[in-house]
């Protein structure tokens, strides 16, 4: 209203002299008076009509679970009169932000949506047929709307507790199998980030393998292919006939086949070359050309790599997209990312796990494979129910349909002039036009069609499943071809068949397993996917406590953009202007993320928090280097820090020195000033997560940062515990210099069942030169001198999960996302309030408070009752529940974090479940229950053994399903097999789909017999 009564004074102003100056009104004026009044008269009228017509759909109200009265009772619980109070007492003041975020006020769920689909509409949609790894598909709305748009697939967790994660398990030991049929190699693992990425672990992988330092490259791979690789080890752009590999200190070396021309080569002679020297060969592939190509597994490769992205996954402007990653069985043990294997359950039943999990971040630490984390699940599972629909034949034909048509437009180019680069190729063509190729490029916007540009000025076409014969006729039009795509086809010869007559056409079968072969209608399918999702827990079953994982409420309003044409449909090396949609979202993301945060500038493009943390540590190093100061290299990471950040670290060049934590869970800060003073000289950077991963607010975290700062270091702070936070506290504002967000944590992306997530960086000016830039885009806000280069394949990462981050900041305003953050941290408090007389409480803040997540200590019971963190794990999935974070950050704990999305209800749930498995565990100890034979060590009871026709344990079948009277029959969740044998899964590694039995009916096994 304010504003209303100063245009109020400029009107009256200008209308007593037009050209006069405005005059300044004294407050001790009659005008000045009657403005007040009228001001105070219109605010009145206005919260009057607020009054009649009040707001009734307040998003934050929706996405904070606990109301008013919940609130009221917790406070009471822990003896306080306002949320205010517990602020109070666990945040430390000197760190409190003091004031209000700066920042939209909220709008509702409806105005968001029609703000979005003003922005999707700034997206030219044209059509592209650039290539480089990025294709238009057709997604099989079938799976559109059961997989991507469904909260059963969409909020799962990773699946490390198999149990009740058979579905999504199952179908990525699918996914895994279709890259093994379609590569010809022994070994895949279940996606990871991108293509891009995946090429950069696979020169890891050499490196580790031979201990070798120089890494081969053909210069035809993808130039973003080249771009991420080339921040490691040596690398060295050569092609086939130049590499040398007799100096034996090659690791490896990578080629594209088919490459990024198109062209396909028999690359047998460089495998053997490499071999013979020790080193091993990497090829990045295409999933769709292998359909109807010799797969790179038959010449000999040791790593295959590349996007799934074809197989039924949008274009998304650069991602989500799963990259696959596949090896030779000797180097199983060294591969990258999660894989999922086949083991039995403790009926002896064929069962699935993540297989060889000790090779993980947060068990190896800066040991480990590799830093990845999230990977892309989701994505992955997309990828292969595509391939589980149309079946090898149909995968087949739409190889063999891309190939015709790329013929055809060959044939075209051909008679219109043009000469191609390449005559072996697969759905890619370069050409050395005939005319100027400025004006083909004319001809093509007149059509509203992208071309590529290649660096030496010639016009590339990658053509997809999708084209069209009309595509086709434009797509000769603008090269000058007097002929329709109808014409050339009926006078090309029968021989013209391409790599479908040439050496290179495939021979060997692929997906041959019944699982590929079983579900082609949409009937079938749909079943099977149900199917699958009944097995697995989601949040739509029940909370999900896993400590730093922050699985809080992923809103339909927030997810429903992500598969809009105009944010799904464009390849992400457009023109700029044809993406000026999404180029101001990220603007405005950018704006509310660094005033949530205290930094100065954003980068998108890490896709992960694990890249996060490498594209951070990678600008310290970039730095550090421009000031002349490279000798700095030692990084200090406290054990209470996040599980990835020694092997980011170690990803990044950095030696890594531990900082003990005192017994309180704090940085112990005299062993903190001991290892700055040793190392001050080499001193890099600080990793530090805050609140730790312990649970705690360490009220001394801008010493730590000044102390850092003082001998030279950089701060990087984990970002994976924001959601304790936002609205309170800012990390640029404390001392950190550079940090990571987990999007998929604190802003409201979906996990998955194991990702997508996003990471982007959050830093201050002097790190903002450093940021990442890429090769094929100018992204305008980075600059390429002095980038510390390309952290993955796409500009801004996965683009096309971003409007849900940026949707939720919109929709909770201010106040909304402190609110967030309070109740969080009130309804940990009430928890560990509530559980603390029945297990010890691992760490507090210094006035007895936890911040958003906390650790209940049960390695005691070891001793007392036999009982350890996995048995209490496992009985909770009787009670309804996903387990907490087991035996991490401490061995043989439980990390609790149930974020504000749940009520005051649920919550209860959860605590009465924990406090009834106390009393089992003391019947144990008080002799009462056996100790070997019980509910918690014989968990979980799954169906089919509450069910079976002998019982003999000595406690009830109705005991062990239904131990609560909230467990009905008519809504439990069933775990849908026995406890899994991991050491048996280790021990028999076996990571593609079960021989064909596992699979046949029993009663044909009956009548066989």
């Amino acid at each position: 209203m304010q504003s209303c009564a100063k245009s109020w004074r400029v009107i009256i102003s200008r209308s007593m002299n037009a050209r006069a100056p405005y005059r300044s009104i004294s407050s001790k004026g009659d005008v000045f008076k009657k403005l007040q009044r009228l001001t105070a008269d219109v605010s009145a009228n206005v919260r009057k009509i607020e009054r009649i017509l009040p707001r009734h759909d307040d998003f934050s109200e929706r996405h904070i679970g606990p109301g008013d009265k919940e609130k009221r009772e917790m406070l009471n619980t822990l003896g306080l009169e306002s949320i205010a109070q517990l602020i109070e007492n666990t945040v430390p003041p000197s760190i409190r932000l003091g004031r209000s975020l700066k920042m939209d006020d909220p709008v509702c769920e409806n105005e968001i949506l029609d703000s979005l689909q003003k922005i999707a509409s700034r997206n030219k949609m044209w059509r592209s047929y650039i290539g480089m790894g990025y294709y238009n598909c057709s997604v099989p709305p079938v799976i559109q709307r059961n997989l991507l748009e469904n909260s059963g697939w969409v909020t799962q967790y990773t699946p490390y507790q198999p149990e009740v994660s058979q579905g999504r398990l199952e179908s990525l030991l699918n996914y895994q199998t279709m890259v093994c049929d379609i590569t010809g190699m022994a070994v895949a693992n279940a996606s990871l980030l991108d293509e891009g990425t995946a090429a950069a672990e696979a020169m890891q992988l050499c490196n580790r393998q031979n201990k070798r330092r120089i890494f081969y490259i053909d210069p035809r791979c993808h130039p973003q292919t080249i771009a991420v690789v080339y921040i490691g080890v040596k690398t060295v752009l050569k092609l086939p006939h130049e590499m040398d590999f007799s100096g034996k200190d090659v690791s490896g070396v990578l080629f594209q086949y088919p490459d990024t021309e198109g062209r396909v080569e028999d690359f047998t002679a460089l495998v053997d070359r490499a071999h013979k020297g020790g080193a091993l060969a990497c090829c990045a592939t295409d999933l769709l050309a292998l359909c109807v190509l010799r797969p790179p597994g038959e010449f000999g490769v040791d790593i295959t790599l590349g996007s799934s992205q074809r197989f039924g996954v949008p274009l998304c402007y650069g991602g989500p997209h799963a990259a696959f990653f596949a090896v030779k069985e000797n180097l199983v043990r060294m591969m990258p990312g999660r894989m999922v294997g086949v083991t039995r359950d403790a009926a002896g039943k064929e069962v699935y796990r993540l297989a060889l999990q000790t090779r993980e971040q947060h068990i190896r630490r800066d040991k480990a494979t590799s830093n990845i984390c999230t990977a892309q699940a989701l994505l992955a599972n997309m990828a292969a129910m595509y391939a589980l629909y149309h079946g090898p034949q149909g995968l087949r034909h739409i190889a063999e349909r891309t190939h015709n048509a790329t013929l055809i437009l060959a044939e075209g180019l051909k008679r219109a002039g043009h000469k191609l680069q390449h005559e072996n190729f697969f759905d890619t063509l370069k050409i050395n036009c005939g005319v100027a190729g400025k004006d083909i490029l004319e001809k093509a916007m007149l059509r509203e069609i992208n071309l590529r540009v290649y660096s030496d000025g010639l016009l590339g076409v990658s053509l997809d499943e999708t084209v069209t014969e009309r595509d086709l006729d434009d797509l000769l039009w603008i090269f000058g071809c007097e002929s329709s795509a109808e014409l050339i086809a009926e006078k090309m010869s029968e021989r013209t068949k391409g790599l479908l007559a040439s050496p290179f056409k495939r021979t060997s079968k692929f997906l041959t397993h019944t699982v590929f072969n079983s579900y082609h209608s949409e009937t079938n399918i749909v079943r099977y996917m149900k199917r699958l999702e009944n097995k697995d827990i989601s949040l739509v079953h029940s909370m999900i406590p896993l400590g730093s994982c922050t699985m809080k409420l992923n809103s339909s309003s927030e997810l429903m953009p992500i598969t809009w044409r105009e944010f799904a449909n464009i390849h992400p090396f457009v023109p700029l202007d044809q993406a000026e949609g999404y180029q101001q979202l990220f603007r405005q993301l950018e704006r509310d993320l660094c005033e949530i945060t205290g930094y100065d500038k954003i980068s998108f493009q890490p896709n992960s928090g694990a890249q996060g943390e490498y594209a951070g540590l990678a600008a310290i190093k970039a730095y550090l280097n421009s000031k002349g100061e490279s000798h700095r290299t030692v990084c200090l990471i406290p054990k209470s820090a996040h599980g990835t950040n020694p092997a980011s670290a170690q990803m990044a060049g950095m030696k890594v020195q531990v900082v003990e934590v005192d017994k309180d869970g704090n940085i112990d800060v005299s062993h903190l000033k001991a290892m700055v003073d040793k190392h001050k000289a080499n001193l890099a950077a600080i990793m530090i997560t805050y609140p730790s991963t312990n649970g705690v607010f360490e009220e001394n975290v801008s010493e730590v940062c000044e102390l850092i700062h003082q001998n030279g270091g950089q701060v990087y702070l984990d970002g994976a515990n924001m959601n304790a936070q936002v609205g309170l506290c800012r990390p640029g504002d404390y001392g950190s210099d550079v940090s990571h967000l987990n999007l998929h944590k604190t802003f409201c992306i979906p996990h998955g069942g194991g990702g997508p997530g996003m990471g982007p960086i959050g830093v201050k000016q002097h790190l903002a030169p450093f940021l990442p830039s890429h090769p094929v885009v100018n992204m305008q806000s980075s600059n390429a001198g002095s980038s510390l280069g390309t952290i993955s394949a796409a500009p801004w990462g996965s683009s096309a999960i971003l409007p849900i981050s940026w949707a939720y900041i919109k929709m909770m305003g201010s106040k909304g996302l402190a609110h967030a953050t309070e109740v969080a941290i009130l309804n940990a408090n009430y928890m560990a309030k509530r559980l603390e007389n029945h297990y010890k409480i691992l760490f507090r803040g210094s006035k007895g408070f936890i911040a958003h997540e906390f650790i209940l200590d049960v390695r005691p019971f070891k001793k007392s009752a036999n009982i350890e963190a996995v048995d209490v794990a496992k009985r909770l999935q009787d009670y309804g529940f996903h387990a907490p974070t087991m035996s991490w950050p401490v061995a043989g704990t439980l990390m609790i974090e149930p974020t504000e999305s749940e009520d005051k209800a649920e919550l209860d749930r959860f605590c009465d479940s924990l406090l009834a498995i106390r009393q089992e565990i003391a019947e144990i100890e008080e002799g009462r229950m056996d100790s070997r034979v019980n509910p918690l060590k014989m968990a979980p009871h799954s169906l089919a053994c509450i069910t079976s026709t002998t019982w003999d344990r000595p406690y009830s079948r109705e005991y062990a399903a239904f131990p609560m009277p909230f467990v009905r029959p008519e809504t439990k969740f069933w775990p849908t097999i026995s406890r899994i044998d991991d050491i048996y899964g280790d021990q028999h590694l076996v990571c593609t789909c079960p021989p064909m039995d596992v699979y046949e009916s029993p009663y044909e096994e009956r009548a066989s017999s």
